[in-house]
């Protein structure tokens, strides 16, 4: 009886334990098969304990190559995306203006349609361009994939905002510029944040809007894809496991900066 009750109390807790252990168990699998030594060339089933993989990431021809492409498009991606995402966001939520409701909702159409639909129309519009596929059409179709998520990000925090704060600062006569810098920036910099790790997120991990518009540029998604096919290196996983472990250590070092300013504060 008295465990049905503790079980009651903690339900809440114990369903969110097991879905982020069902969310993170691809990442355990990944990790664990980054040390093995398969006998064939599919990375599916356990052999043999090996560091092999990790000795040599680059092994594989062709893989440092698409990942280093794909860290190149996703830095890019992201700081075009942020910076427009950004101004865009600041000027829905601060100005009033014609279509300002249409806008509104057009920004949501890329998160509600299939990457698929938004793919095959910008293909379209590269192809009547005459532009040639390649790093700038995959770069450019990120960066409008990506838009939407960042300006979503953005706005929460920008509606969030006190304007009485910018307004005193105004008071104390700093000027549009500092008042921005020293007031507008870092209040909205938590959203700033947040829409641009998404973007960088989104961007490198994107197959179906870059395999319609990458010509013969193969970034590391399309590299993984076309090793599938033949055979899985354990390099993949590596790479993989490297990935979700520095994501982690972002997210880590993030909350104690975090912790440590709300000490500071308190």
């Amino acid at each position: 009886m008295a465990f049905v009750n503790w079980f009651k109390r903690n339900l809440v807790v114990i369903a969110g334990l097991l879905t982020l252990a069902y969310l993170l168990l691809p990442n355990v699998i990944v990790t664990v098969f980054s040390f093995n030594k398969p006998n064939g060339r599919f990375n599916y089933e356990w052999q043999q304990f090996s560091t092999d993989a990790w000795k040599d990431p680059c092994g594989v021809s062709g893989l440092c190559g698409s990942l280093s492409l794909s860290l190149r498009i996703a830095f890019w991606a992201t700081l075009g995306a942020t910076a427009l995402g950004t101004a865009i966001a600041f000027a829905l939520v601060r100005y009033r203006f014609r279509a300002r409701g249409a806008i509104n909702s057009l920004i949501f159409l890329p998160m509600a349609m299939p990457e698929v639909v938004m793919a095959a129309s910008l293909l379209t519009l590269f192809l009547n361009m005459g532009a040639r596929l390649g790093f700038w059409t995959v770069l450019i179709a990120h960066i409008m994939f990506c838009l939407s998520f960042v300006v979503t990000a953005v706005k929460a925090r920008v509606m969030s905002m006190d304007p009485r704060l910018e307004q005193a600062a105004q008071d104390l006569y700093a000027g549009p510029f500092q008042t921005f810098v020293r007031i507008t920036l870092p209040i909205a910099a938590p959203g700033i944040a947040a829409g641009a790790l998404l973007a960088f997120a989104l961007s490198f991990d994107d197959f179906i809007i870059t395999d319609f518009n990458a010509g013969s540029t193969v970034t590391f998604p399309m590299f993984v894809w076309g090793s599938a096919q033949r055979g899985t290196p354990v390099q993949i996983n590596v790479v993989g496991t490297a990935m979700f472990v520095i994501a982690v250590l972002f997210v880590l070092a993030s909350m104690v900066i975090g912790n440590r300013r709300n000490r500071r504060k308190a």
